[in-house]
């Protein structure tokens, strides 16, 4: 079959790869008929991300039609169409029956290694490095899915992948940004990045009624569209976010705050975006915090710090101090996919969202190192890419 291979820093390649097998009573396998191409790819494509192997396949946000089960997998037959989260769960540990599926104790292959690096296993992803367990991505014509008797989402007639694919991350990402807010109706709600974990943070926090809704960002067409989801828009480099935010607020800062950036923040302005880029470059510091020093600085005593932001590896001048000092709350981790698909799905098919908003590319499969270069090099234009076989 063809897939999408990393081999290297800004090296994705159209590869024939061998066909997945079921290689586990519960596994399925999946035709892929839409793939996307997610931000957090791109840490991967710029050589961020530790833990990736030349001819790894890329891709953790896919769906399709099952075209093969394994005899112990009791959800699924031939035919289902499904949409697959990037977090692989048991349902079965301790951690998935909390439901905390990104922390599933069982599914990521490689757990000794995540242990040494993290001090705990998390659980296994798609296509993401193998320190999450190195499992093919679905970037791919086919994937194995394992323990596809727990995560898959069935998708009911009538609804185009387009507004269903993006139940696999983007749309739980964003909406468990907003839950971990604790939005109340008096609340401000800061989003720094307006890609599109950042747009369906938005729209979350809007569906969730906070007061109002901030989105930081510097290129046009996302301030465009979070303005259309109901946000009010600071453009980074034409005004201060902080005396914006002060000015929206009435000095007191936001109540809730949410990085939407993550480790490659672009405050190519700032001082100590010029530091971090430095230490950067010399192998001192992996990821760039610029945007969770701001939120420290500005968000209002007492308030929540949601962080849906991927983060890699270490960080420098972290402003302990202040997030100490003024009582602040800090939510992150990788999404609990599962936690929320049910309540999500049933907002698409009321009509409350479409989240085909979001899409700005279509290509093809062959086209993915073509729209990889496209959604790094051209990123102003560039939201969100969906690849079909």
């Amino acid at each position: 079959m063809k897939a999408l291979c990393w081999h290297g820093k800004k090296d994705i390649r159209y590869d024939t790869v061998p066909d997945p097998k079921i290689e586990h009573p519960r596994d399925a396998i999946i035709k892929m008929t839409s793939c996307a191409i997610c931000g957090s790819d791109l840490h991967l494509f710029d050589g961020f991300m530790p833990g990736m192997e030349k001819g790894d396949v890329m891709g953790h946000e896919f769906m399709g039609e099952v075209m093969e089960v394994g005899p112990g997998n009791k959800k699924l037959k031939v035919g289902d169409k499904v949409v697959v989260p990037f977090t692989i769960c048991c349902g079965e540990c301790e951690q998935c029956r909390r439901g905390n599926f990104s922390v599933c104790e069982t599914t990521n292959r490689n757990k000794d290694l995540a242990d040494k690096v993290f001090g705990h296993t998390t659980a296994g992803l798609f296509g993401y490095t193998h320190l999450t367990g190195g499992y093919a991505g679905g970037q791919a014509e086919f994937v194995r899915v394992p323990f596809s008797d727990v995560a898959p989402v069935k998708i009911p007639d009538g609804l185009a992948d387009e507004q269903v694919l993006f139940l696999g991350d983007i749309f739980p990402t964003g909406w468990q940004a907003a839950m971990a807010c604790d939005i109340q109706p008096t609340d401000t709600v800061a989003v720094w990045g307006a890609g599109p974990v950042g747009q369906f943070a938005i729209r979350s926090a809007v569906m969730l009624g906070a007061r109002q809704v901030i989105a930081i960002d510097r290129l046009p067409e996302r301030l465009s569209m979070a303005k259309a989801g109901g946000a009010i828009t600071i453009n980074f480099e034409e005004e201060s976010v902080i005396e914006r935010l002060q000015q929206l607020t009435k000095g007191k800062g936001p109540e809730k705050c949410i990085d939407a950036v993550g480790m490659e923040s672009h405050a190519t302005r700032a001082i100590d975006g010029l530091y971090d880029r430095a230490k950067q470059a010399v192998m001192l510091e992996t990821d760039r915090p610029h945007v969770l020093r701001e939120m420290i600085y500005v968000c209002r005593p007492a308030g929540i710090l949601s962080i849906p932001g991927v983060y890699g590896g270490l960080i420098d001048k972290l402003p302990m101090g202040a997030l100490m000092n003024k009582g602040l709350t800090v939510r992150t981790g990788q999404t609990h996919v599962n936690r929320w698909t049910d309540d999500l799905l049933q907002r698409i098919v009321d009509g409350q969202v479409d989240p085909a908003f979001v899409i700005t590319h279509t290509a093809s499969l062959e086209q993915g190192p073509e729209m990889y270069k496209t959604f790094r090099d051209k990123l102003d234009g560039c939201i969100k890419v969906v690849l079909k076989p």
